[in-house]
């Protein structure tokens, strides 16, 4: 077997079961499976993927034990030469695997160790953590401050989010993103799997760095992209701040020589760090003023009508022709719900690149679905809106 994905759930039956669609379309041409493992969910999601996914792999946990022990009894159960570390709030493209596994880095670098790939946001934007450096005592001064801002062009400041990169260039990295993550099953044992010590937040940063350390590269492939809704596992209150800074801790006095001075730092820096982040994460509703629904099926742009109280413009799937002169010099908010029974997934994530703006939001229709999905905010929750069946 080539390819085992572990998909690690908690709480998020919608965004797990689009997630499972898609990586099920991507495996279509590679000897793989998927292995769903749940962290004793309080939701319906076991009960989705029996129904829905009865020949794929569930695994259900009685408890809450966390990323890197979930990631692990996954890890454990795998059978593929390479294993994926997913998201269940991503949305893979039908050839993220293909193109993965066939890449140069892939095939060519016997020292290869984590590969991971472009990641947006519900909203299309990319997200800078895809590719990261080595949170030093320096580079991570430079995150908490927002140096990295104001001196993207300089190597001194511009290593958190390994800037010497663009979004759209694949080469080296130190760090990879637990939201994606593609290596050797045997690699992953060599170094221990995720350290069960980390229960959130410094599991990636740590992985990564025990790779680096086992003398391998880590590598971002940018020609390949995911979207990450980001932020639908975690609500981000107290006790998110309260791990994430035993989580940088913790990985500090792991890796790193103490000094009086650097714990000070760290708990200073890993305190404001997460004070922001929590107090980012503010869920907007948006209003929407015009709906445009790129289908096939005219009976779904009725039941939308009826749903949202508005018009809903369609758009047949050779939509690239009329959308842009629709979006053109947009001033009022549009949504744009794609139905995946007529899209594939690389279709839509390639539209959410294209036609981002701020004025712009999207939604996904999974394929044989009652509900679509989508996001406003790399710090939002998401939203999932159900429909009549049809």
């Amino acid at each position: 077997m080539q390819l085992s994905v572990i998909i690690l759930n908690y709480n998020v039956r919608y965004f797990v079961e689009q997630c499972v669609l898609s990586v099920q379309a991507a495996l279509q041409h590679i000897e793989g499976e998927i292995i769903v493992i749940d962290n004793n969910s309080s939701d319906d999601s076991c009960q989705m993927m029996k129904i829905r996914f009865p020949h794929i792999k569930l695994i259900e946990n009685k408890e809450n034990t966390g990323f890197p022990n979930g990631n692990n009894i996954g890890v454990a159960e795998a059978k593929g030469e390479y294993i994926c570390i997913l998201n269940p709030d991503t949305v893979v493209a039908e050839d993220t695997f293909t193109k993965l596994l066939n890449s140069q880095p892939a095939t060519r670098n016997p020292q290869l160790g984590i590969i991971g790939c472009k990641l947006i946001d519900g909203t299309g934007n990319f997200l800078p953590e895809s590719k990261r450096g080595i949170p030093t005592p320096w580079v991570a001064f430079t995150k908490i401050f927002g140096l990295y801002k104001f001196f993207p062009k300089v190597q001194l400041f511009n290593q958190y989010y390994a800037q010497h990169l663009t979004e759209n260039q694949s080469g080296k990295v130190d760090i990879l993103v637990g939201a994606f993550m593609v290596m050797k099953r045997d690699l992953y044992n060599q170094v221990g799997g995720f350290d069960e010590n980390c229960f959130m937040y410094s599991d990636d940063i740590d992985l990564s760095y025990m790779v680096l350390k086992n003398g391998k590269t880590n590598y971002y492939f940018a020609e390949t992209t995911v979207i990450h809704y980001k932020g639908e596992s975690t609500v981000k209150d107290g006790t998110y701040m309260k791990r994430f800074q035993e989580a940088m801790d913790y990985f500090y006095s792991k890796h790193f020589k103490k000094s009086a001075f650097f714990s000070v730092f760290m708990k200073v820096g890993s305190f404001f760090f997460a004070f922001l982040k929590k107090n980012k994460t503010i869920v907007t509703k948006r209003k929407i003023d015009n709906y445009i629904l790129i289908s096939q099926n005219e009976l779904l742009k009725e039941k939308l009508e009826k749903l949202l109280g508005k018009n809903v413009k369609r758009l047949s799937t050779s939509f690239k022709n009329e959308l842009p002169s629709l979006l053109k010099g947009i001033h009022s908010n549009i949504e744009i719900i794609f139905d995946q029974n007529d899209l594939t997934f690389s279709t839509i994530i390639s539209a959410m690149e294209l036609y981002k703006n701020e004025k712009v939001s999207f939604k996904i229709i999974p394929n044989q679905s009652n509900f679509m999905i989508g996001s406003n905010s790399s710090n939002d929750r998401g939203e999932v809106v159900m429909i009549e069946e049809f």
